[in-house]
Parts: structure tokens; sequence; C-alpha cells
């Protein structure tokens, strides 16, 4: 494990910071002296003039996320998924069950058997897709490839019989929520009615294509479609390439992005020509893949991902490891840039070894550019000049040799983008580039709304909506639960942790999810959700930890990380925990281990009771406690506020009874919740002990 020490800001989780408050000129002037120290192949001054040279191209346009449009209405043709059979129907379902999960990628599925190991087994998965999809256990390479992803995401349907749970080709158009009954209503486009106690969204971030606003996409005559919606009824092929129909088309595709580079090796052996859009290059390292030595996957021993996860992502955020198990591009960057012969007691030394590093690092990356691609013009314009994580890093051993066949051409804008779109192709730098098939690899929405971005609303308690609550920007606690959204339980990124290992995040708030929801169905608990301290605490710590990255992400040039390069409230609350996913993970466990349920205003349901409650004088109406629990919440919990973002405040209206159920309901969920910790602690002292 990691050594211990106190938590400092992340050094990567995908998006690096700089050490927190250190004026950059006195990192300049270290990193100047520093450099005198040795012999260079470059001058850190002019290096960092061309990054900022490169940056102001962008920023000179001042497009910030309003480039991009919304594919509503006339492009919403995009959207459509062209993987499933069309003319698929079925009856509107109307039930009820305890969970309702939305999505069925990954992410979805983890929560899926999360819950199912700590007793939760009624729950429905919502997809829209037609199956699940995101190896067979053991991959065949080192990174496993489309077709055994989706296979992998099959078997886990399979062993834990989540098909029997799923609606698939099923679109979720809202989650409402009823005060009375307690519980969730989630309405979809088949007209199905679900109701459940507790819902977890889990669509993903990478869930919605985000296109260019350019002039003419509507025009173009010949065929094109967002990469994330691939047509291989256009293209030929499937996940393997083999896109044999490309032979005689002319193809375009814009983006050179994480996306593209995964895409162009595979189009430029196929298609009769190729036209590369670039607007800002990817940094390319070498990736390294390899076939799974058979003999080395028999000698694991039980548990060896987890160890592996954990020992990636120690390293990845800056962590000290004896050994690096996973050893691959991003560990080697880390090592290479952030931890090594740094001496964390002197901030202004280590950032500008730290720059120094970064330097070294991307001159090695253009070097190998020159290396591998022929064309100098070409080469020149593939090479990134920014500092390594400015932007996503991508590592592959195809991509920067496809730019030496004779069929690939790039089309560098130097910043500046795509002009239009025509009838006949694409125009950029002032000239037509005719074309049959055009690709959009232009990521997805991240900066938009969460409505938006997932295609659906949720109406918490007196109707207020996701996008009224966040319309500043997310409030959360621990990024999964936003107040006066009560038994709501969000999977992302957006105030919880990020990690190149995506997966290792989304496992933990899995685990967290379901300790909570067992923890409710235990306790007698209705309802949960974050007080308003807790949910503002936990808010401003992600804006704070935003502020510290500040520095780094002015002198980057624009994109996702940085909010197109221009920051903002909304994308400061919208941004991930700034002390690295290791951090976030300790809280969670550690809020788990406390087990109190810090930071949350529960409400119980009352204790089940034979004796009949009166209403009135004049009625003999025996509704008993409860039938009437879906009503009842406990004395020691605010009432529910119908005006959001006012005090709330109790009602003074209650009869007696209705006075003294409740209080009866606090004391007896007080001395079941004692119990279950005796429980939990004679089992503790057992297992200590041995007995």
């Amino acid at each position: 494990m990691a050594t211990e020490g106190p938590v400092v800001p992340a050094s990567v989780a995908e998006v690096p910071i700089t050490l927190p408050h250190l004026e950059k000129s006195l990192v300049d002037i270290k990193t100047g002296e520093i450099s005198q120290e040795e012999t260079l192949p470059f001058d850190p001054v002019t290096l960092k003039e061309k990054y900022l040279a490169e940056r102001d191209k962008r920023l000179a346009r001042d497009q910030g996320v309003e480039q991009y449009v919304l594919l509503d209405d006339h492009l919403s043709q995009y959207l459509k998924d062209p993987w499933v059979e069309p003319g698929f129907t079925r009856d509107p379902i109307e039930e009820e069950t305890d969970v309702v999960i939305l999505g069925g990628g990954y992410g979805a599925q983890v929560v899926a058997v999360r819950l199912i190991e700590q007793g939760v087994n009624n729950f429905k998965l919502i997809e829209k897709a037609g199956d699940f999809g995101e190896v067979g256990f053991m991959p065949t390479e080192k990174y496993a490839r489309a077709k055994e992803l989706l296979k992998h995401s099959r078997i886990i349907g399979e062993k834990y019989d989540l098909y029997s749970r799923a609606l698939f080709q099923t679109e979720v158009k809202d989650m409402r929520w009823n005060e009375e009954e307690g519980k969730w209503t989630t309405h979809t486009a088949r007209g199905d009615k679900i109701k459940s106690r507790f819902v977890i969204p889990a669509a993903g971030p990478l869930h919605r294509p985000k296109f260019p606003g350019l002039v003419g996409i509507e025009e173009f005559q010949g065929h094109s479609f967002h990469s994330s919606r691939w047509d291989f009824n256009c293209t030929g092929g499937d996940p393997d390439g083999n896109l044999d129909k490309l032979k005689d088309k002319r193809v375009g595709i814009i983006g050179t992005g994480a996306t593209a580079v995964q895409i162009v090796p595979h189009l430029g052996e196929w298609a009769k020509q190729l036209y590369v859009f670039q607007r800002t290059p990817s940094s390319i390292d070498l990736r390294g893949n390899r076939p799974t030595d058979e003999e080395w996957a028999k000698s694991l021993e039980k548990g060896w991902q987890k160890k592996r996860m954990d020992n990636f992502d120690s390293i990845v955020n800056g962590g000290f490891e004896i050994e690096d198990m996973v050893a691959d591009g991003w560990t080697d960057i880390i090592r290479e840039l952030l931890t090594a012969a740094i001496d964390p007691n002197n901030p202004v030394e280590a950032a500008a070894k730290r720059q120094l590093a970064d330097f070294k690092k991307m001159e090695q990356i253009r070097a190998r550019t020159d290396e591998i691609v022929k064309n100098k013009e070409t080469a020149d314009g593939l090479k990134p000049w920014y500092n390594q994580f400015c932007k996503r890093p991508c590592f592959h051993d195809e991509y920067l040799q496809t730019f030496n066949r004779p069929n690939v051409k790039l089309v560098d804008t130097r910043g500046q983008g795509v002009d239009r779109i025509t009838q006949n192709g694409v125009v950029a730098n002032g000239e037509e580039y005719e074309i049959d098939c055009l690709i959009y690899a232009t990521g997805f929405e991240l900066a938009n709304e969460w409505a938006h971005k997932t295609g659906m609303e949720i109406y918490g308690r007196n109707g207020i909506t996701t996008t009224e609550k966040w319309k500043d920007g997310a409030m959360t606690l621990h990024g999964w639960g936003s107040r006066h959204f009560p038994n709501c339980f969000w999977v992302q990124i957006v105030q919880a942790a990020l990690t190149p290992n995506f997966m290792h995040v989304t496992n933990e708030q899995a685990i967290h999810y379901a300790y909570i929801i067992s923890e409710c169905l235990k306790r007698n608990i209705r309802t949960i959700e974050p007080t308003q301290e807790a949910e503002e605490g936990w808010t401003d710590t992600i804006v704070k930890g935003t502020a510290l990255r500040m520095d780094f992400f002015k002198e980057c040039t624009p994109g996702y990380y940085n909010n197109e390069g221009k920051p903002s409230k909304v994308g400061a609350r919208n941004a991930t925990y700034g002390y690295g996913s290791p951090a976030f993970i300790k809280i969670l466990t550690e809020w788990r281990a406390a087990g109190d349920l810090a930071g949350l205003d529960i409400r119980f349901f009352p204790v089940p009771s034979a004796q009949p409650v009166s209403k009135d004088t004049n009625t003999t109406e025996t509704t008993t406690k409860s039938e009437k629990s879906a009503q009842v919440e406990t004395e020691s919990q605010p009432r529910v506020n119908p005006n959001p973002g006012t005090p709330a405040s109790r009602s003074e209206n209650k009869s007696i009874v209705q006075r003294y159920s409740d209080l009866q309901a606090k004391h007896q969920t007080e001395i079941n919740d004692l119990v279950w910790r005796h429980k939990g602690e004679i089992e503790r002292l057992l297992r200590k002990h041995d007995v």
C-alpha cells in the first residue's frame, strides 16, 4: 500500500494540479535556475512561450462550450441506435420494486451486483440499448478490445441473472418523487410506470454525443454519423475492423482526441481516401499492447484484480509503491513527472522540477512523432504543444504510423477548426475536401446540464428538478446525493473522484450505495438525503479543489478539462474531487465504518401497531399506524419544507396521537439501531479472537 501521510492535492487523477498557493513567477524563476544545472535540448522559456502561443490561437476565437450544438429536433437522427433491430415493441409495464437502476453499462451492472451482495435482490435495470454492453474473465490482451468487453458484460448479465431484471430498448423519460407514498415513479418512452423506494441514475458520463456548431451539417449529401453510433451498414466490418465497404469511399473524420486515435488506423487501412481534420493534436505515446501470458494468468491468486487496481490508482495519484503491477504508459508518466526526486517539503522547487519533467516528457512525445511520421510537415502538425495533462494523454501503436499511408492526409487547421460543411464535403483552411462519408469523433456532452446529457429529468420534492437545483452547478454530498431528491443515488464523476481506471471509482460508489440502501432496509429508514449543511460543505470542498487547478488550466489549450478555456462557477461546482481518488475512496470507506450515516437527513417509518388511530370523534376509521407509515416522519427530523431554499419549519398542527406515534417510532428505531450496532461489535470481537 502507499505510504501514509497528509492528504495533498491529487497530482493526476486524470486532471493534475500544481501545488497550492504558489506564485507562477516564483516557479518560473526556479525552473530557470534548475535548468542551468544540466544541459537540456530545449530552452524552458522559449518552450513555455510556444505553449502559450498555441493556447492563444484557440482562445482568440472566444469559443466556450457554446461552440457545440445540442442534438435536438433536426439533428436528433444522430442519437439513433443503429445496432438494434428496428420495430421492437412490447406492452407497457406497471410494477413496483425496491430499486430502479438507470443504465445497462458496466456502471449499472456493478451497482446491481453490489446490491445483490448486500441482499438487495428486488431491482430493475432500464437500458435504452438492445443489450448490456460496454472479457472473458481473463482478456486475451493487456488492453481488451471491443468484442471481449461486450462478451464480458454479457457474462456478468448471465452470471448474476441481470437479464431477468432488465428492460432493454427502453428510454427513461423522467423520475418523479411522491412524498405521500415515499416512492419514485419512473416513466419510460414505452409507457411503463415503475415505482420504487430508491433510484440510481447510472447513465454514464460519456453518454450523449457532442456536436460542433458548424454551418451546413444538414446540407451534407453523403452519409454521416457520430463515432458513438458507429454505422457498420455504411462502413462494413465489425468492432475488430475489416471496414470493407469503405474501399471505394472518400472518408472524413473530424476530431483527433482519444476516440479518433482508436478509429483512424482502421479507417486508414480500408478507406480509398481518408482526411483527418485536426484542431489540436493529441499526445500519442507508446501503448505496448501484448497478448496475456497464460502462465502468468494461471499463477494469479484470489483478489489479484483488487490489488492491481489499488496499486495502479495509488501510483497515478502520486503515491509510492514498491512494485508497479500494471507498468503502463500512465504509471510511467507519473513516476517520471510527479514523484521522481521531488521533495514535497520544498513546494516551489517541487513545482519547478515537475515542470521541467513535463517539458522533457513532451519533448520525448514530439521526438517520437518525428521518428515515426516520414513527412516533416505532417509530423510537425501532429506535435502537441502543451503540458502533458492539459488533455487526456493517448497511447497507441498504430495511430502515428497511419499517416505514412499514401491514402491518408492530415488536414491541420492550426487551432481554428473546420470552417463549415457543404453538400459535397468539408471546408477547412478555406479549401473544400469532397468526401462520401463523414464521421464526427467530437466527444460527448460533459459541461451541459444533467437532464440534457441524459435525455431525462428527475423531479424531487415539490416538483423541483435537477435542472432547477443545479442551475448554478451541482450541489451534492460525496457526488451521490442531493437535497430534495430523497433516496436518489447518482453514479457520476461530478463532485466525485476521477481516475484513469474509470471503473475503480465506479465500483467504490456501487459498494457505497449498496451499503446505504441495505442500511435503510435494516434500520427501518423511510428516506435519506443530505442535510443542507453537509451538501454545502462538500460543494465548498469541490470548489476549493478546482481553485487549486486554476493556474495549471490557465496555461492549457481549451478542452473539456478546463471548460473550453472559460472558467465559471458552474464549472467549478461540476468538477471532480481535487485531492485524488485514494483520498476520496478513504472518505467513503471511513464514512461507512463509522456507521452513523453522518451528514444525512434521516426519516424513519413508524413502528407497526395493531391499535387503531381515530381521525376524529365522528368517525370510526381504523387505519393502523403501519397503514399510515407512508405519511409519518420522526419528530427528531425536520419536516419537508414546501419552499426549497428557505428555512424549514415544523408543523404545529399535529395531534397528540400523531406526536405519540412519531415519538414511539423514533424510540423503537433507536432501539433497533442500538441492537444492530451491538450485534456488529460482538461479531467484530468474535472475529478478532477467532472464536
